[in-house]
């Protein structure tokens, strides 16, 4: 299959968006698509810049960042955040290896999970509406990078860590992803990372150069300490990583990739 037919794999695993042609979602396709994770990753963090420059030119910065939230969210058809109510049912359990993996495969949603989910999403809100209140509609580009590296840390813990179910669950499908898949998802997640970062320089925020270099730099360092710490703890208490796991530690990584965007955006 085409380069393209790989891309609209990646779209159509990952997001609503109405793209077509991306065959069987067999085991090989799946694999090959990693490549495009980050490129999903800027189509969903592209939409969300726009909605919240029109959302916070229409309303103040609180009820714009709701809009955009559930923009956000309605593009991922909550997927992600699906993993990880089943990662916080289960991990917040503390019960044994197995009935946690018994807990992450039951369809319902206990306590911990719904609080997780709660918690999370009023996290991305107040971060939302800090950092559109607190810069110029020509910072909102940044809001590519949070997508693009947590979705780019997906695959390197695809590649990186043994699976808790073995050759069970849907993460099979990723067993023994190829050392240049992630290698070439890496690339294109830098190329679309310094895109995000120059492009509010294209528009006219040459003031913001120190942030703008600083979440360019930042960005990747953080999804790569956070997620590895994050995945290898995990790991050790599953004896592996789960579909589930991986949703959990995008929207993880989204959430403390935002955090890092208020952050550098209130001390730059």
């Amino acid at each position: 299959m085409s380069a393209r037919g790989d891309a609209a794999a990646a779209f159509q695993f990952l997001s609503r968006f109405p793209v077509k042609g991306g065959g069987d979602f067999s085991r090989d396709l799946l694999q090959r698509s990693v490549v495009y994770y980050p490129l999903v990753g800027a189509a969903i963090g592209l939409s969300a810049a726009l909605g919240a420059g029109i959302a916070a030119w229409l309303l103040p910065a609180l009820p714009a960042a709701v809009i955009t939230l559930i923009l956000w969210v309605g593009l991922t058809g909550g997927l992600h955040l699906d993993g990880w109510m089943d990662s916080a049912d289960a991990l917040l359990s503390y019960r044994t290896r197995e009935r946690m993996l018994e807990i992450m495969k039951d369809s319902r949603v206990g306590a911990m999970g719904v609080l997780a989910c709660v918690l999370l999403l009023l996290l991305k809100a107040s971060l939302l509406a800090a950092f559109i209140e607190g810069g110029s509609w020509a910072e909102l580009p940044l809001l590519l990078l949070p997508p693009v590296w947590s979705r780019w840390y997906m695959v390197r813990a695809m590649a990186r860590y043994p699976l808790a179910r073995g050759n069970e669950g849907l993460a099979a499908s990723f067993k023994g992803l190829p050392a240049r898949q992630e290698r070439r998802t890496l690339l294109l997640a830098a190329l679309l990372s310094l895109a995000a970062a120059a492009a509010p320089l294209a528009l006219g925020a040459d003031s913001a150069w120190p942030q703008l270099l600083a979440a360019a730099i930042l960005a990747p360092a953080l999804a790569l300490a956070c997620g590895t710490l994050a995945a290898r703890r995990i790991s050790s208490r599953l004896g592996g990583l789960t579909g589930d796991v991986y949703g959990a530690l995008n929207e993880l990584l989204e959430a403390l990739l935002l955090l890092l965007l208020v952050l550098l955006q209130h001390n730059l």
